[in-house]
């Protein structure tokens, strides 16, 4: 149950480190990190729900 807070986190980091590498503003900076996050969160959630369906992350 990890993996979508997980990837929500890595994705709100790469996503804001993605907009300051390009030179974004605080409102850019702040749209890319939360887009990010999303983004990561939906992977993570997907991943949690391909693992569990295999009998993978048994918990």
């Amino acid at each position: 149950m990890i993996y979508p807070l997980g990837g929500l986190l890595l994705g709100a980091i790469l996503g804001g480190l993605n907009a300051r590498r390009r030179g974004g503003r605080r409102l850019d900076l702040l749209q890319w990190t939360a887009v990010g996050a999303i983004v990561g969160a939906i992977v993570g959630v997907f991943l949690l729900v391909i693992l569990e369906r295999n009998g993978v992350a048994a918990g």
